[in-house]
């Protein structure tokens, strides 16, 4: 008799589990799932996520000296906006937001040579600060910064 109350209340469930488990209609949804929202989507919702962030960390780190339009002035500090510096030169411009920059560099043809101070931003900072900086004003990168890469650069 309990046996048979047992089996009543549960034998639904066990169904259900070998049914999801063994049939092939269920177990490849998880696999190749017809509903999953694209990953190409994905990728531009985080990078979407990631120039935010970056938005902020602009604001309170580089304004100051690169202004808001990503321009600097011109003779102290070398634009960011259409740099080619930051396109040639990745590896090193992540280098330069996570470790600062001093000496003499070229941007746009033209020779800057001043400070930047190291930030102290986390990796994760510096590639959404990154991600902002190489897709705001006529700057447009497909490649997103990941924190992994930012990990990877170490300090000269």
């Amino acid at each position: 008799m309990v046996f048979n109350k047992f089996y009543f209340w549960f034998s639904p469930v066990l169904l259900g589990f070998f049914y999801t488990s063994f049939s092939s209609s269920v177990s490849n949804r998880w696999i190749d799932n017809e509903y999953s929202v694209p990953i190409v989507f994905q990728e531009k919702a985080n990078l979407q996520q990631s120039i935010n962030r970056g938005n902020d960390v602009y604001v309170d780190f580089c304004i100051q000296c690169h202004l808001a339009n990503g321009k600097g002035d011109l003779i102290n500090f070398p634009p960011l906006d259409g740099s080619d510096w930051l396109i040639k030169k990745r590896k090193l411009s992540i280098h330069s937001v996570k470790f600062g920059q001093n000496g003499l560099i070229t941007v746009k043809g033209k020779k800057y040579n001043n400070i930047m101070p190291p930030l102290g931003l986390s990796n994760q900072e510096v590639a959404d600060v990154m991600n902002y900086i190489m897709n705001s004003w006529s700057n447009k990168q497909k490649k997103m910064v990941t924190v992994e890469e930012v990990a990877a650069v170490n300090k000269l």
